[in-house]
């Protein structure tokens, strides 16, 4: 095997800046190849690309002119419909192509099969999880693609599972492990971010615990992504996966001691759900209600919209009092209830 060929993986909150990460390097390994891409790219802008045409009752997944328009010509339904397989989705798609070559898939339409009456098939849109999925299969398939993926040295997947449940981000884990073993003889690097904790272990115990761990131990890393102020800094994780909670726990009372920001109530969530899920219940009230919060109707409300609105970008805000009070409040209480020790 050609020694180059590694696999390094990196965990992060959300808006600590893995997509200016992957931005950052892919700038980096173009200035060394002569300004031309060196790496093979799915991230926020390659999501970027896809947006929705509504018109009464035609939907359709319109794909924006960009440099890979060139490559589409060698992508067929069949190709992105195997790498979807896995998902068990219930629509089924076709390519509406332009008249332009060089442009190749315009736009596509998503329909399910009609049983009933005449036949013919019944135009949907996506839902945001189906829509992630899609993008997602489409770039795996994109990376298969001859000129597009052979001259290139690595492929940078930047957090490929936001807005699936669990069941998705196995089959994702299931598919990454796939990408990894199919490149395993080439001197291809395959670079994952991720901000959820499942992908994350999933990868660690294949690669490093797991029944083929033998071949990748070696070439694998698994990093910490860190944000302080501006810097954005690397640490190793050791033989074990971390305690994903104690880690929360750990970052947020550091920002309760300095500052609280709004996105805070995000990783407040995380925990809160961590600890429902551990205890047997889906219900973050009934964790509200057995800490004694004072008012959990309002305190889920305040969660609710705060953990849901995206509160890390562009910018981050600081807490009102209000929100302050409420988010000292529940973490103190949790804490209290609980006996963490971190």
């Amino acid at each position: 095997m050609a020694n180059q060929a590694y696999v390094q993986c990196l965990y992060a909150f959300n808006a600590t800046g893995k997509t200016r990460l992957s931005t950052a390097f892919h700038q980096l390994t173009k200035s060394v190849n002569a300004g031309e891409p060196a790496g093979v790219y799915y991230n926020a802008y390659s999501e970027d690309l896809f947006f929705w045409e509504n018109n009464e009752d035609q939907f359709r997944l319109v794909i924006r002119e960009s440099s890979l328009n060139q490559y589409f010509s060698q992508l067929t339904e069949d190709k992105i419909k195997d790498e979807l397989t896995g998902y068990n989705l219930g629509f089924n798609f076709s390519f509406n192509v332009n008249r332009n070559p060089e442009i190749g898939i315009d736009s596509i339409t998503f329909f399910i099969i009609t049983t009933y009456g005449e036949a013919g098939y019944h135009e949907i849109k996506l839902s945001r999880g189906e829509e992630r999925i899609f993008i997602w299969c489409f770039f795996l398939a994109l990376f298969k693609v001859e000129g597009f993926s052979n001259m290139n040295s690595h492929f940078f997947i930047d957090d490929p599972v936001s807005s699936l449940d669990d069941n998705n981000i196995y089959i994702t884990a299931d598919i990454i492990f796939k990408l990894i073993e199919e490149n395993f003889n080439s001197d291809k690097r395959i670079i994952l971010t991720t901000h959820h904790i499942g992908l994350f272990s999933i990868l660690f115990d294949r690669l490093k615990r797991g029944e083929k761990s033998g071949r990748y131990r070696e070439i694998s890393t698994f990093q910490m992504l860190k944000r302080d102020e501006a810097t954005l800094s690397l640490s190793n994780f050791g033989t074990e996966v971390f305690l994903f909670h104690l880690h929360l726990i750990k970052t947020l009372a550091e920002a309760k001691e300095s500052q609280l920001y709004t996105f805070h109530f995000v990783l407040l969530r995380q925990l809160l759900e961590n600890i429902s899920s551990f205890i047997g219940t889906s219900q973050i009230k009934l964790i509200l209600e057995d800490i004694n919060v004072e008012d959990p109707e309002n305190a889920i409300v305040i969660l609710n919209s705060m953990s849901h609105k995206k509160v890390f970008i562009p910018q981050i805000n600081q807490m009102s009092g209000n929100e302050e009070a409420i988010f000292k409040e529940i973490f103190d209480k949790l804490i209290d209830k609980y006996q963490f020790r971190f």
